[in-house]
């Protein structure tokens, strides 16, 4: 039981840290990898996965609310969408592979959404990204310990 529990944590917070909320997954996962109970290869595919998810939703967020960005309580402003927009395009869809990184990469994800980025593409790159990021904190994580 205790480790279909720690599973479904990391799920949660991976999935979460993926989204608007400031939130963080890192150290659950660290500190499972530590634990030593369960397989790494799951913990990594669980972390991963639902890391991309939420980031899934948040282009879903994107893509849904363009439709009212003519509205009062339209997050952001005109100039500030429209300076989101150009920075995206200057850097291109590439730049999704900073989609790991705290504080940038989770509007980065909306903003794909709102500028219409293929989903395929946005999927595969954020993909990338986010299990590499992952990999790499498993292997200093255990490299360490």
């Amino acid at each position: 039981m205790l480790e279909i529990s720690a599973y479904l944590g990391l799920f949660i917070s991976a999935f979460a840290a993926a989204t608007i909320l400031p939130l963080q997954s890192e150290a659950l996962l660290a500190g499972l990898l530590l634990h030593d109970r369960q397989a790494v290869w799951l913990l990594l595919a669980i972390a991963s996965s639902a890391n991309v998810l939420g980031s899934m939703l948040n282009w879903l967020l994107g893509r849904y609310l363009a439709n009212f960005q003519d509205r009062r309580w339209f997050p952001a402003s005109p100039a500030q969408l429209h300076k989101a927009e150009q920075s995206y395009r200057r850097y291109g869809h590439w730049s999704l592979l900073l989609s790991w990184m705290p504080i940038i990469g989770d509007p980065l994800t909306v903003i794909a959404g709102v500028l219409h980025e293929p989903f395929w593409r946005f999927t595969l790159l954020v993909s990338l990204a986010k299990t590499g990021r992952y990999l790499i904190l498993a292997g200093l994580t255990l490299g360490w310990s």
